[in-house]
């Protein structure tokens, strides 16, 4: 199955990020139960529709890793996969390496 996102809609698969304490042990994401704020583009909608019949332009496109707002998301799961839909508003930055 596949998600095609619609409007300024984006799908983002979560990326997990490990944390190290000051002494360098690694701390799992699944010790927080927070869903988290990163994640890489899987698929991007046209735009949000303008009232002159335009689409918006979609600042990320697929394969990119961004940054977004914590509770801005909502979840999917598809295929025993987790997924995340988020607005183009609320991502925040994305990340380049």
């Amino acid at each position: 199955m596949r998600l095609t996102p619609i409007s300024d809609h984006i799908v983002v698969k979560p990326v997990s990020q490990e944390e190290k304490s000051a002494s360098g042990i690694i701390i799992p994401d699944t010790v927080s139960k927070e869903r988290p704020e990163r994640g890489e583009v899987i698929s991007v909608g046209p735009g949000r529709e303008l009232e002159n019949g335009a689409r918006s332009k979609m600042d990320v496109a697929a394969g990119q890793i961004v940054l977004f707002k914590k509770y801005a998301p909502d979840e999917v799961k598809i295929g025993g996969e987790e997924f995340l839909v988020i607005k183009m508003e609320d991502v925040m930055a994305v990340v380049e390496s």
